[in-house]
């Protein structure tokens, strides 16, 4: 499948790395890959430059949003809530129209400082604001709830545990559900509509206080039933 996954950091890197390992063709898709590719210094939380990631996956290729998603049979939106909006605009909505997109991005406010709170919550959420925004996209909230490492290897926490998925389109939902199965997932909760993102965006406030708690992000949850 070609893929591209919008966004250069961490979440990014993650997910481009792995699929590309299941053998899909990926593309990273940034604002400027030229400045992307310059920057030579680690981000702001530490991690290496994406021109040092991109030396070990020569597989993956670098490219502007529109490039990057151009042809995608999906779409991955690996950035930041805050700017989601504006990645899958410069993507373009020619681009998404029919196509899957992968929403992984949270609503999260840093205004205030850490933790975050959400800029849309509760009669709202970003994946309902990104579906309105692009109509034709068939788009589905997943692996949100999740540390970038546990999107691609939950089998690092040694038991199952749970992820959800939340879409309008059945179909898309399906293919992302293959994924997920794909990179170890098996347990996967379809929450119904698109709408049922409110839920899992809302779980962040508590996902970050519990990471707070065990100095760790490397958790997750498990519904018993």
């Amino acid at each position: 499948m070609d893929i591209a996954v919008l966004g250069t950091g961490m979440v990014g890197q993650a997910l481009a790395g792995a699929l590309s390992r299941l053998g899909h063709t990926v593309a990273v898709g940034t604002r400027d890959p030229q400045e992307t590719l310059a920057r030579t210094e680690p981000d702001g939380m530490g991690n290496p430059p994406f021109s040092a990631w991109q030396a070990e996956h020569p597989d993956v290729a670098l490219a502007t949003f529109a490039d990057a998603a151009a042809g995608a049979e999906l779409v991955v939106l690996a950035g930041n809530g805050s700017a989601a909006l504006d990645m899958l605009t410069a993507a373009g909505a020619d681009h998404l129209a029919g196509t899957v997109v992968l929403d992984i991005s949270n609503p999260l406010d840093f205004s205030a400082g850490f933790p975050p709170s959400l800029f849309v919550k509760d009669t709202d959420s970003l994946g309902e604001q990104l579906q309105r925004a692009f109509p034709e996209a068939r788009v589905v909230k997943a692996l949100n709830t999740l540390t970038a490492a546990l999107m691609v290897e939950p089998k690092l926490l040694g038991e199952s545990t749970t992820v959800f998925v939340s879409g309008d389109d059945a179909a898309a939902k399906a293919t992302v559900t293959e994924l997920l199965t794909a990179f170890g997932h098996d347990d996967v909760i379809d929450l119904g509509g698109i709408e049922t993102a409110r839920g899992t965006e809302m779980f962040l406030p508590l996902w970050l206080r519990t990471m707070g708690a065990l100095g760790t992000g490397t958790f997750n949850i498990k519904v018993v039933r």
